[in-house]
């Protein structure tokens, strides 16, 4: 949805003069759920009876590669319940590789821990050995490798309220800064949960799609680029996209239990220049689930109308709601495209400023050509003594 400049991509800043070759996985918003713990909900769009089963056909798959580590950018369990913590973290345990973690909204859901979720100041003691050894904040800097440093960050808040809010806070921005200053020569990767950059047109200001940005992005964006961060690793939306903005690159995941139940493999290597190959898997089959792609696209399909309702009847749209359920048919596979990744629309039977609205939405470059980049694709980062 949002042009991305790919090969070449000229940075302002130096990445050290060490040869770098490591290749690691992302896994995003898993929502593991123990079959006890399963929350059922009459207007859900996610299956996530298959969190634990999916995980394990994607950790068989990556044993088969030669990893260096697994990024867990949030939301790893359903609702924050103990027990699903507990057993992701022993999972984890289990691992060939360093896996590394951050909560998502749905791990902390509130601020004071009870029965049903945990607090967040017990998170980091359980997830102690996937990137907080050192540390009793939500926030934590790893060197992963030789010239390698990995920060996780924390984007799960809370106002005076006691509602949740996505927000990077003071505090953490000047940890942040002082670690980028202090470790200038590594190569530099962030991991956060909430996007910092936006991945649908006009993210921002829009009243469902907000939510997924980061409240202080432009604050954070200008502390990374200022630090020479050109790597993001996000979650949160649930969908395949790769968006470029102040000089960083917001790599988002889609979600284990959703549609397309992607994930992503990885290769950074230096040869003179400073590259990134990216290609996207899928979960084809789990037990009992036989034809899970066809299956799952079918379901998001069908409980799309909720969501269209909200999107065609809210700004900037603002149709009345007989004029929304005529496009409903239309729309149905609008938002499984987008998860997919790479989607391209055209809609030209539609009023023209509806139909503008909904191709916006199209993976297409500056010059307004295709541009099929959000699964698989190669990033060339120059870099300047």
């Amino acid at each position: 949805m949002v042009p991305v400049p790919v090969r070449p991509f000229s940075s302002s800043r130096y990445i050290g003069v060490m040869n770098l070759d490591f290749r690691f996985a992302i896994i995003s918003d898993l929502h593991i759920a123990l079959p006890h713990t399963v929350w059922d909900h009459p207007n859900r769009i996610h299956w996530v009876e298959i969190s634990i089963p999916a995980l394990e056909v994607i950790l068989e798959r990556l044993s088969q590669l030669p990893l260096d580590f697994l990024l867990l950018p949030g939301d790893l369990t359903q609702h924050g319940e103990p027990e699903n913590h507990a057993w992701l973290a022993g999972r984890l345990t289990k691992l060939p590789y360093p896996a590394f973690v951050i909560p998502g909204n749905h791990d902390l859901p509130q601020t004071l821990g009870e029965t049903a979720a945990i607090a967040p100041g017990d998170f980091s003691r359980l997830y102690r050995a996937f990137g907080y050894n050192d540390s009793h904040q939500l926030y934590y800097t790893q060197q992963v490798l030789p010239g390698v440093r990995l920060i996780g960050l924390n984007s799960i808040g809370f106002d005076s309220a006691g509602n949740q809010v996505g927000r990077v806070d003071d505090t953490q921005l000047q940890w942040l800064k002082t670690v980028l200053a202090e470790s200038s020569h590594d190569l530099n990767l962030v991991m956060i949960h909430h996007n910092i950059v936006e991945h649908l047109p006009n993210q921002a200001k829009h009243p469902l799609a907000k939510r997924y940005l980061l409240e202080n992005a432009a604050e954070l964006c200008t502390v990374l680029q200022q630090g020479g961060v050109q790597l993001v690793f996000t979650g949160h939306l649930h969908i395949q996209d790769i968006a470029f903005s102040h000089g960083l690159y917001d790599i988002t995941t889609g979600s284990l239990i959703s549609y397309p139940h992607p994930y992503r493999l990885l290769h950074y290597f230096t040869n003179q220049q400073h590259w990134l190959t990216i290609a996207s898997e899928r979960v084809e089959a789990v037990p009992g689930w036989t034809r899970l792609q066809q299956r799952s696209r079918r379901y998001l399909e069908r409980r799309s109308p909720l969501f269209l309702r909200q999107l065609l009847t809210h700004p900037p749209l603002n149709l009345s709601p007989a004029e929304a359920e005529a496009l409903i048919p239309d729309l149905r596979n609008f938002w499984s495209a987008i998860a997919s990744g790479d989607a391209i629309f055209h809609f030209p039977h539609f009023p023209t400023a509806i139909r503008q609205y909904f191709e916006q939405y199209s993976a297409l470059n500056q010059e307004g050509q295709p541009q099929l980049i959000d699964n698989h694709t190669t990033l060339l980062l120059k870099n300047h003594q």
